[in-house]
């Protein structure tokens, strides 16, 4: 047998395992592997004429489903859910204050996969992997390589936990903490529902709005036996984001004990006016969720062009109080390095615009 032969041999097998494990793989995952990766593609699924120039980054490059793609409006450059996930030129330009850390999370990183900033919280980065690259994260430039937990690491992690008793709740993060399959993910599960002193674990994930499939019924399962509190916080930045799947995926999701709650961030071009923001907050509500926080953004390497001056954030906010009930008014907030607990913003720093 000739060297080519053997070589080919050992091809063919490795594609057959890989097929072999592509078709017996739940929709999700499957739905997750075709996601989009390059620009030029983008751009024709949505109609849009392809630039002469274009960011196409090779260190957090574009990523995003099908699925989040089909609420797009195809013919628009400027609709508010391709602007979050496509790559712009602006990423590259340098500027003041915005940095690769903007959280300190560094600092507080006691073991691989944990971050301990908060006295009764703690929040576990089970994975570096999301379905969407969002242009705006706060975590595109951390180590993940260097804060994965292995086997080892998660005994680690729940010794911290169990020998701190002063943590009450655990946020599983990452990356998105859904994009693990149910076997890993209910590992962490079960770990953490061991531990005596922890009431709840909550989930930060853009899983239901990028990829509703996610949410299938093992998952729904693995939550709803949970004897903990089961929070979800959705990040969900535009009305056009919620839709009929999603409503269902939600009301599944209530049905198995979860409660859920929303988190935004002020992004300017995407949600930057009180009509948008009006929107969101009932599309929530009518779905099941409570509108949580409004973030102004954390000031991350790369996503200076979302920013809004602090003066309009504020202005905003008080329309949003003129406009909605209070139950539909999401706290704002500011996460600042070194802080104890995320900062609501001094809405009468500046004098309301009238």
């Amino acid at each position: 047998m000739t060297h080519l032969t053997v070589y080919y041999n050992q091809y063919y097998q490795t594609l057959s395992k890989m097929t072999d494990i592509f078709f017996n793989s739940p929709n999700w995952q499957k739905e997750l592997a075709s996601a989009v990766g390059d620009v030029a593609t983008l751009y024709e699924l949505l109609d849009l004429p392809l630039p002469s120039q274009y960011h196409a980054p090779k260190k957090f490059p574009l990523r995003v489903p099908h699925a989040f793609i089909a609420k797009m409006k195809k013919g628009d450059p400027n609709d508010p859910l391709l602007l979050q996930v496509l790559p712009d030129i602006a990423e590259t330009l340098p500027v003041a204050g915005y940095t690769t850390d903007p959280l300190d999370e560094n600092n507080h990183n006691p073991i691989k996969g944990l971050i301990h900033k908060y006295q009764s919280r703690a929040l576990i980065t089970v994975t570096g992997a999301c379905a969407v690259h969002c242009r705006y994260c706060f975590r595109q430039h951390f180590d993940y390589g260097a804060n994965l937990p292995n086997g080892e690491d998660v005994r680690q992690i729940c010794d911290y936990i169990s020998n701190d008793k002063n943590i009450n709740e655990v946020l599983l993060s990452g990356g998105d903490p859904l994009n693990i399959n149910n076997r890993r993910f209910n590992e962490w599960i079960l770990s953490l529902s061991n531990i005596h002193h922890i009431k709840t674990i909550r989930i930060h994930t853009r899983m239901p709005a990028i990829l509703p499939s996610r949410i299938d019924d093992e998952l729904l399962a693995i939550l709803a036996d949970c004897p903990k509190n089961i929070v979800m916080v959705l990040h969900i930045n535009h009305a056009n984001e919620i839709d009929d799947v999603l409503a269902k995926k939600c009301q599944q999701l209530k049905n198995s004990g979860v409660v859920l709650l929303n988190q935004s961030v002020l992004l300017k071009g995407v949600n930057d006016d009180v009509e948008t923001l009006c929107q969101l907050s009932h599309r929530l509500f009518d779905i099941g969720v409570i509108p949580y926080y409004l973030h102004i953004l954390d000031k991350v390497a790369g996503s200076a062009h979302f920013d809004l001056p602090i003066e309009r954030a504020i202005e905003i906010y008080w329309q949003l109080l003129e406009k909605l009930s209070g139950y539909l008014v999401p706290k704002l907030v500011q996460e600042i390095a070194g802080e104890p607990y995320k900062v609501p913003i001094d809405v009468y720093q500046f004098q309301r615009c009238t």
